[in-house]
């Protein structure tokens, strides 16, 4: 696996990280006939209420309700879960970009060189990056290039998310974003497999160069803490056959992500360590965002080609809370909807 690395002038300050906070693992299956399947699960010691909404090319959104905060007209239609109805999670476009948000302790925002710059909120943070680009050079290029600071709600009892993002396109060319006591560290390569929270991104790599010398065939660190997932993830996506059925891909993607997962109501956990409470695939090559919540019986998805995303349509959102019983394809279960409102 090849590392790029990219470190643009941004600085930024310490923020008050809450110390209960979410674990997540996000891995990419390559498989044949570009098929590529992100998956990624969501952990949290509870279950935080996550909905799924479509929104059109055409809308005009800002990043922030302060004064001086971006402004941008989208581009592209998109699929977004958002969590508590006021931030997105996670998301894929209608060319096939993913964005996926994964917490990551270490980080640090803002710092007295970024309070002037304009504020993006964490709420609004992927979806600007899903609305205005196709590639994932061209959102290192947005996210590298372009002045902001960024701030965020806080929820579950005073927790403040401190993330690092995913990202992912259809020609395979991944980045992961991090940020390190104000400065921006841009990570590039070809279909990174994996993902999960501390340390960060070059010292998890580290980890793992150590235990593929060792040998998964001999022995994988089995515990649930973010290195020991990093590492198996990483291991069995490099160990299972490749296909073009997005069926079977699906399930191998899936079969991975349960091997990474964190048992559901797991009472061991620590800031890095909570239970897994929903996860998601997202087949960027046939444009399906699958949602997996751990207390349902099956799984569903939006199809994201039958969707009507063009300047003008409406917002639509699917109700994950009334999900119990879904199975396949739902897409003629959304509704229309408002916008969410924003947690800024």
């Amino acid at each position: 696996m090849k590392l790029r690395y990219l470190l643009p002038a941004f600085a930024a300050v310490a923020l008050g990280i809450g110390q209960r906070a979410e674990a997540c693992s996000r891995i990419l299956y390559v498989g044949d006939d570009s098929l590529r399947i992100v998956g990624r699960s969501l952990d949290w010691k509870n279950p935080i209420p996550t909905n799924i909404y479509v929104y059109p090319r055409g809308m005009v959104k800002q990043s922030h309700s302060m004064s001086g905060a971006i402004s941008w007209t989208s581009k592209y239609g998109a699929v977004y879960a958002v969590g508590y109805d006021g931030g997105v999670t996670e998301g894929m476009n209608e060319k096939g970009l993913v964005v996926n948000g994964l917490f990551c302790k270490g980080t640090v925002y803002e710092n007295d060189s970024t309070r002037n710059r304009p504020p993006m909120s964490l709420a609004m943070f992927p979806a600007w990056i899903l609305d205005l680009c196709a590639t994932t050079p061209e959102a290192v290029e947005l996210v590298g290039a372009h002045g902001f600071n960024v701030s965020g709600a806080t929820f579950d009892g005073g927790t403040v998310s401190a993330l690092h993002w995913g990202i992912t396109d259809a020609d395979g060319r991944c980045a992961v974003i991090e940020f390190d006591h104000g400065t921006i560290k841009i990570y590039q390569g070809e279909d990174l497999p994996a993902m999960t929270n501390d340390p960060a991104f070059p010292q998890m790599n580290a980890i793992n160069d150590y235990w593929q010398k060792i040998g998964g065939t001999h022995a994988l660190p089995g515990t649930v803490s973010s290195p020991d997932r990093f590492v198996r993830g990483y291991f069995f996506d490099r160990h299972v056959e490749k296909t073009g059925d997005a069926d079977l891909g699906l399930a191998i993607i899936r079969s991975i992500l349960a091997n990474v997962s964190v048992p559901y109501t797991y009472t061991e956990g620590d800031a890095n360590v909570s239970a897994t409470q929903w996860r998601s695939f997202s087949n960027i090559r046939d444009l399906r965002y699958y949602f997996d919540v751990v207390t349902n019986p099956g799984m569903f998805y939006i199809d994201l080609s039958k969707c009507d995303l063009r300047k003008g349509a409406p917002v639509m959102k699917l109700d994950v809370a009334k999900s119990r019983d879904y199975v396949g394809d739902v897409t003629g279960k959304m509704f229309k909807s408002k916008p969410f409102t924003p947690m800024y």
